[in-house]
């Protein structure tokens, strides 16, 4: 049945282009929306006759081209994904659906790949049913369709297939016979002719970090390979957590890595710990958002992404979102056995693209007010639900970060020094970091203040320490969870933690802030604005949107002080500060997370530092809530905001005897045992 309904809608959408029912422009989109399932259509028939492994690398570079162009920087303010134009050419009623509807039907991409026949012919369904009901409409009245009755047409099409796309995106996780990724990772990796099997988009970035990577010595890439790994390994390991119970491991990472990552996959095995690696999503029923989890390929626009993270305030509303709920209950109950041995994702992460101005559009789509509050109440809902089949107090995680060649010309000179920054001296850092936090651990509080401008003043209180001869603090982070080594966290107490905190300039995934201030009372943002836009309003919703994730307030989830000066000399050196993940930002200084805290539902799993010390400052007054079965315990996110050391004036503790005892000045660690923290920075 699914074949012949595929047959049927592709003869009728092959007919559209000789039509002309509608208005001239409206009929025109409907023709280019016929031309670009035609691609689709053939590159299926393509895909499915075995063309991948046949064709010439050339045309596989060029059929990866055309999919993609029509969203790409230089064509993209011609195109009816850009909700701009789309709203220019068909007006502001209809311009934003046609948007949203091309973006979806943008989705077949990877579909298509992947020959998922049912998923392909739902979309083209949802086309058709739209084109028909202009035509109907156009033939009945003369009129164009209401609104809301398109909106209606998208509102039953999210919610008839969320269920099977739920299960489907749970299934890629947890699942390893899931297998279309992996099957190509294990392949032959020597031809990058590879990369195009994906149905990714692929750019020079792509090419030349896998060519890079298969002309490294073998012992290198196993060594970076190893690195990640270990990482994975030791987080159970300090987390007090038994690996030995977990099977799989979510592997996630951006395509180029495929050399390191199969070696990876052969060290997860001997860990007795399958793969599991899954797409990114890219539809509106798989949740489509800015962030991209899982693999993916070159983003090729991120205009394009920022126009459409909010394409579900279309059709959110209550049902939808408990629609959303029973499905994940479902599906979560049909893998419990997989959910209860997964062990978590091991990431990499990738930097030195070059950054983007993004705007602000209003005629984009944007979730409302109320529209906010529901993903709030969904994504804690479901954060509630995937801890009760995959507990937090029994899986980790690992995070690696590389640079990409768009990163410049230095990009093999870069690529060396992470390579360096992510193997540096375990031992070492850990008994300097070490010396800090028994500095630490005799404060009250921590005392941050900016210079150079910057305006940063805070006051951080600490949990007080009932026996200080076996607790502390402050965790002592090396290569783990968070590669590479250099820093030391908490999380505060709420109550008393108060200032202004402030960054002249931060990317945070992947978006830019310029002079953003939040200002904390009792641990809670308060207030909060930037320099990105004209208008204090716009400011406010930008952070608002992207830091605070819709939430009115966020509490003060960690404080840190990194350690890694060694990194933060690489970074000046090459002049790549632009460009820095944060998880390698967040060693280069003190930094502040706004959300949960680092131990977000696994808080009962006690955690020793290596001294044998026990870390009790697990909870805040936020999490403890959970204890109670308050919802508001967790905000499901949490994002690092690191001063420079170049713009740190002071980091001191104050003890309970109101003893200021100084750990860094003017941008150098004053602590002493911490001296050669401070060799790197020298040498700026």
């Amino acid at each position: 049945m699914v074949e012949e309904r595929f047959i049927l809608a592709k003869e009728r959408i092959q007919e559209i282009k000789s039509e002309s029912i509608l208005q001239k422009e409206v009929q025109q989109y409907f023709i280019n929306m016929a031309e670009f399932l035609e691609m689709i259509f053939e590159t299926w028939d393509f895909i499915k006759a075995g063309g991948l492994k046949t064709a010439p690398i050339r045309e596989l570079k060029e059929r990866n081209q055309r999919l993609y162009a029509d969203i790409l920087e230089d064509q993209y303010a011609h195109s009816y994904a850009n909700p701009a134009y789309s709203v220019l050419k068909l007006g502001e009623t209809y311009g934003k659906f046609f948007s949203f509807l091309y973006a979806e039907l943008r989705s077949l991409i990877p579909l298509v790949y992947e020959q998922r026949l049912s998923d392909v012919v739902i979309r083209m369904e949802l086309f058709l049913e739209v084109y028909g009901s202009f035509c109907c409409e156009q033939e009945e009245s003369g009129n164009e369709p209401d609104y809301e009755a398109l909106k209606e047409i998208v509102y039953w099409y999210v919610s008839d297939y969320t269920r099977e796309a739920t299960r489907k995106k749970l299934e890629d996780m947890l699942d390893p016979n899931s297998d279309f990724a992996l099957r190509i990772l294990e392949g032959d990796l020597s031809d990058s002719r590879y990369l195009y099997y994906f149905g990714e988009y692929v750019t020079d970035n792509e090419i030349e970090t896998s060519r890079h990577l298969c002309e490294l010595p073998e012992e290198t890439v196993q060594k970076m390979a190893d690195t990640y790994t270990e990482g994975y390994r030791i987080g159970f390991l300090v987390g007090n957590k038994d690996i030995t119970r977990k099977k799989t491991v979510n592997i996630r990472y951006c395509l180029g890595f495929e050399p390191m990552i199969q070696k990876a996959v052969e060290n997860f095995r001997k860990m007795g710990l399958e793969p599991t690696i899954y797409r990114a999503a890219s539809s509106i029923l798989q949740g489509k958002g800015m962030s991209r989890v899982g693999y993916y390929g070159a983003i090729p626009n991120k205009q394009y992404d920022f126009d459409h993270k909010d394409d579900q305030a279309l059709v959110l509303d209550k049902r939808l979102v408990q629609v959303r709920m029973e499905a994940l209950k479902e599906t979560y109950e049909e893998y419990k056995e997989l959910a209860g041995v997964f062990g978590g994702p091991a990431v990499v992460e990738v930097f030195g693209e070059r950054p983007s101005d993004l705007k602000e559009k209003h005629e984009a789509l944007h979730l409302s007010d109320a529209q906010q509050k529901l993903t709030v109440e969904y994504m804690a809902a479901a954060g509630e639900l995937q801890n009760r089949y995959i507990k937090g107090e029994e899986r980790s995680f690992t995070i690696i970060a590389f640079p990409v060649p768009e990163i410049g010309e230095d990009f093999a000179a870069i690529f060396d020094e992470v390579i360096r920054i992510n193997t540096l001296d375990y031992d070492l850092y850990q008994r300097m970091q070490q010396n800090i936090i028994d500095t630490l651990d005799k404060g009250k509080y921590v005392l941050i203040k900016g210079k150079k401008g910057n305006k940063t003043n805070m006051k951080v209180v600490l949990h007080s320490l009932a026996e200080p001869d076996k607790q502390t603090n402050f965790e002592n982070c090396v290569a783990d969870v968070n590669i590479p080594v250099g820093e030391v966290f908490t999380s505060p107490v709420l109550k008393g933690t108060e200032g202004v905190l402030h960054v002249s300039r931060v990317y945070l995934n992947e978006l830019e802030y310029r002079n953003m201030t939040l200002t904390f009372k009792d641990g809670m943002v308060v207030d909060y604005d930037c320099e990105n836009f004209e208008h204090r309003e716009q400011n406010r919703k930008y952070i608002k949107d992207n830091v605070l994730h819709h939430h009115d307030a966020l509490p003060l989830g960690e404080f840190a002080i990194g350690t890694n000066t060694t990194a933060f000399a690489a970074v000046r050196k090459y002049g790549i500060e632009d460009k820095l993940p944060i998880l390698i930002a967040e060693k280069t200084g003190p930094h502040f997370a706004v959300g949960d805290t680092c131990y977000s539902h696994a808080e009962e799993v006690a955690v020793y530092n290596p001294d044998g010390k026990e870390v009790v400052a697990r909870d805040n007054e936020c999490s403890i809530k959970r204890k109670e079965g308050d919802k508001a315990a967790y905000f499901n996110c949490h994002t690092d905001i690191t001063i420079p050391y170049d713009e740190l004036g002071e980091v001191s503790v104050v003890t309970y005897e109101e003893k200021v005892i100084p750990i860094i000045e003017d941008g150098r660690f004053v602590l002493p045992g911490c001296e050669k923290l401070n060799i790197p920075l020298e040498e700026v």
